[in-house]
């Protein structure tokens, strides 16, 4: 952009490059994802073992929460079969 443009002409030219590069997003992106096209190849391979893992961790959240579960229930249920047991 020239700088000997007045503030009008300025402004205009501006709103020139800022269509022109809107213009130009479908193409950049196309040559994004074709520069990315080995690298999906790649990501496909590890979201198996990404799987295994979120698996993993799921299985390990949940044995967390019912050890925690059964501890407090436990706790409970001895406290009524000992009153059971003591009003028999």
């Amino acid at each position: 952009m020239p700088a000997n443009l007045g503030g009008g002409q300025r402004a205009e030219a501006r709103k020139e490059e800022v269509v022109e590069s809107i213009r130009s997003l479908p193409v950049r992106a196309y040559l994004a994802v074709l520069g990315l096209g080995d690298s999906f190849g790649e990501l496909r391979k590890r979201e198996e073992g990404q799987a295994l893992v979120e698996y993993a961790l799921l299985l390990a959240l949940i044995a967390v929460v019912s050890i925690a579960v059964l501890t407090v229930l436990g706790t409970k249920v001895s406290h009524i079969f000992s009153k059971i047991s003591t009003d028999l």
